[in-house]
């Protein structure tokens, strides 16, 4: 199986709606050992893209940036080789749930 590619997309300010939660940035530095440890049979590859560069970014990338822009997602958005898993406040068991469901045969 080829690498699954892990964008993490988020700001350094916390969004509005989620006062006491981790960054963005916080949040990429936290998921790469979990999902490394927890499924080391599988291959990651991680990016962080902030949310206020929007210079070389894909058209895929600028559409979602545009979601999180008129508040129909929120940052963090985490997103697995390019499926939504999870926006706003992130927890380890969304994305486990999601790669067991869609990485594990």
């Amino acid at each position: 199986m080829d690498s699954i590619k892990v964008n993490v997309y988020g700001a350094d300010a916390v969004c509005a709606s989620c006062v006491n939660a981790p960054t963005s940035k916080d949040i990429y530095d936290w998921i790469q050992p979990n999902l490394k440890r927890k499924f080391e049979q599988l291959s990651f590859t991680f990016n962080y893209i902030d949310i206020a560069d929007e210079e070389g970014l894909s058209d895929y990338d600028q559409s979602l940036l545009e979601q999180i822009e008129n508040d129909e997602l929120f940052y963090p958005l985490v997103t697995m080789n390019d499926d939504i898993v999870a926006d706003g406040y992130i927890q380890l068991p969304q994305l486990t749930k999601y790669i067991d469901r869609t990485f594990i045969k």
